[in-house]
């Protein structure tokens, strides 16, 4: 994102906790360091002056970002379509809060909430999915895998946040973002395994409490990720969304699955 807004000329000021850790390619106006977490006076002090913030922190620091910055300044902000689940846990509350919070402030921002995003150097959904795929060649899914998933391809929400950025912006927004493909958990999962060059491989229908019990025990074997039960329960959601006002606000359309997957992995294939 960073190098994205330098590239179209925008002074960028990072602000970090290490400023260590910056890429050393990217022309900074300037590195100020602080902490989200901390309540004090050098949060403050590293947005003073911010005309417009791009925060892509976990929603649940927005009222700390209100509250350090000045009232004039824009917030743009990354949320989770998680705010919508029927089975909430720290990170969909974190959420809702901090949306809560940009509404209340009635602040000129916006906060976009993405679907399940992928494509990212390290990303945890698509690449996770795939390691496990190949391991297993086998899919227990909840309910048979028939629940609607449409995951939002990285460079898709640095776009989002790039048109953001040149919106006028009258009070607090908020908008889902996700990509143009909506499709059954099942078909996802042979998706990524036909991209990812592991082939076709076994859909088994498990009911979700053994799914659960199953995900504890599988806990104790190394090398295979761990998957919460709230993360299977929420496989039994539809989370597809109207991408409509996605398209009308920020002015662009979001690249398909099969498009985004042969970025992911440099193959294309017909599944």
């Amino acid at each position: 994102m960073s190098r994205a807004l330098v590239a179209q000329g925008h002074a960028v000021v990072a602000v970090v906790r290490d400023a260590t850790r910056c890429a050393s390619d990217i022309a900074f106006s300037e590195i100020r360091t602080a902490d989200l977490a901390d309540s004090g006076t050098a949060l403050s002090r590293a947005l003073d002056g911010a005309r417009t913030i791009i925060s892509t922190a976990h929603a649940r620091h927005v009222p700390a970002i209100l509250a350090a910055s000045s009232p004039e300044a824009r917030l743009i902000c990354l949320g989770s379509t998680r705010k919508f689940t029927r089975w909430p846990d720290a990170h969909g509350r974190g959420v809702l809060a901090g949306e809560r919070a940009l509404m209340a402030s009635g602040r000129p921002g916006i906060i976009l909430h993405p679907t399940m995003i992928y494509g990212a150097a390290g990303e945890d959904n698509v690449q996770r999915l795939a390691a496990l795929l190949r391991r297993l060649h086998v899919a227990p899914l909840p309910g048979g895998g028939f629940a609607l998933v449409q995951p939002i391809e990285q460079g898709d929400v640095t776009r989002a946040l790039l048109a953001a950025v040149s919106l006028h912006l009258d009070g607090p927004e908020s908008l889902v973002i996700a990509g143009a493909d909506a499709v059954p958990y099942r078909r996802f999962v042979q998706m990524v395994a036909g991209f990812s060059g592991i082939g076709r491989v076994r859909i088994v229908n498990v009911p979700a409490p053994l799914l659960m019990l199953g995900a504890r025990v599988a806990r104790l074997v190394p090398g295979l990720p761990r998957i919460g039960p709230d993360e299977i329960r929420r496989l039994l959601e539809d989370k597809a969304f109207d991408i409509g006002p996605m398209q009308a606000r920020l002015g662009f359309a979001p690249i398909g699955l099969s498009e985004g997957l042969t970025r992911l992995f440099g193959t294309r294939h017909t599944i």
